[in-house]
């Protein structure tokens, strides 16, 4: 009789287990990159990522039930666009970041591109903030691990100045991975909006600054460029590419990605 328990224990054990790794290994991946640049340029001021285009697709995800991994260009701690915690409108978003010591982890030991297996992931997320206009573009693991992902049926998405991430992807066919696709980002107008004064109180105009403007350079590269009013929501869904126009468009990226995810699993 003994014999019998310890037999159907074992077997039991092994049920619970193989569930388990059935559970591990159905879950879907998701991974959002950040920039690793910090300098605005030649302004000496700071630059990094922007925390909300990180923290609400974060949170969305991880309800939904995905796995989150986080990344960035260099690996270890990702550059923080610390303007963020002068605008009260981004209050509510910025404590679920400093409550959330998980997430907190991952900012500060982001993992480094190179080593990631695209494999592993069914979306991923490039973030904005306006560091990724130096890091993104040409970025050699970026256009490989987004190649990847695209061409496996995965979802590419991006918000903001997150689309920095995609001007020079070129898929296997040697084409442009935007030309002729619908796609948004931070657009000219909104640039204008965040220029600034020197100490001197001279304006400093941000496309004399930055690389280019992000705007400009898709449309150069074939995309169909499609905005709204600044600062207004607005997310372009073009198959599995998924973009965003701004910082307020963040969370209804991540609501079309987990919609995407789950439509393809419900097939």
């Amino acid at each position: 009789m003994n014999q019998i328990r310890k037999n159907i224990l074992k077997l039991v054990i092994v049920f619970i287990t193989t569930l388990t790794m059935t559970y591990a290994d159905s879950r879907e991946n998701i991974l959002i990159v950040l920039t690793s640049h910090s300098e605005l340029g030649n302004s000496e001021k700071e630059t990094g990522f922007w925390l909300p285009e990180l923290t609400l697709p974060y949170y969305k995800f991880k309800e939904a039930g995905y796995v989150v991994d986080v990344a960035s260009i260099k690996g270890g701690i990702a550059p923080l666009d610390q303007k963020i915690f002068q605008s009260k409108d981004d209050e509510k978003s910025n404590q679920m970041f400093l409550n959330n010591a998980e997430l907190m982890s991952k900012v500060f030991k982001t993992l480094v591109l190179a080593d990631i297996d695209t494999k592993r992931y069914k979306a991923i997320l490039y973030v904005g903030g306006s560091g990724t206009m130096w890091d993104f573009p040409d970025n050699e693991d970026i256009n490989r691990i987004t190649r990847e992902i695209y061409e496996n049926n995965g979802i590419v998405s991006a918000v903001c100045h997150g689309p920095s991430a995609l001007v020079n992807v070129k898929l296997s066919n040697g084409k442009y991975l935007i030309s002729g696709k619908e796609i948004t980002s931070f657009t000219n107008e909104e640039e204008k909006d965040l220029n600034f004064k020197d100490s001197k109180g001279k304006v400093i105009e941000m496309k004399n600054i930055l690389p280019f403007l992000l705007q400009d350079k898709l449309i150069e590269r074939g995309a169909n460029h499609i905005h709204k009013k600044a600062w207004k929501e607005n997310v372009i869904v073009d198959g599995h590419l998924i973009t965003g126009q701004n910082s307020e468009s963040a969370a209804k990226v991540a609501d079309k990605v987990i919609e995407y995810l789950q439509g393809n699993k419900n097939r």
